[in-house]
């Protein structure tokens, strides 16, 4: 199992923000060497033959193909405005000089 010094344990409890009791230091001394002697094992896999993944299903686009149809005539939308200037909407001003 790969040695995680208490200095280490310290060091992450700090940047974490957590405050251990002393005893917690000792069980996360062991559990962080234990996660580690994991990640070695891990390391260890040979996966060059392997093609790499985004998803571990297939995923497939689910959008539909854009097609022309038709649009409703600028007059009729900008005439039920309740403010409009020639084809635009008239809004209130969000932005201050």
């Amino acid at each position: 199992m790969p040695d995680v010094s208490r200095e280490v344990v310290e060091h992450v409890a700090l940047l974490a923000r957590l405050a251990l009791s002393e005893q917690e230091k000792d069980r996360l001394q062991k559990e962080l060497g234990r996660i580690l002697e994991h990640a070695d094992k891990l390391q260890a896999i040979d996966t060059d033959a392997i093609e790499g993944t985004t998803h571990v299903i297939p995923m497939t686009n689910v959008f539909r193909e854009d097609e022309v149809g038709e649009s409703l005539d600028v007059e009729e939308v900008v005439g039920n405005a309740p403010d409009a200037v020639d084809e635009f909407f008239r809004v209130p001003r969000m932005v201050e000089d």
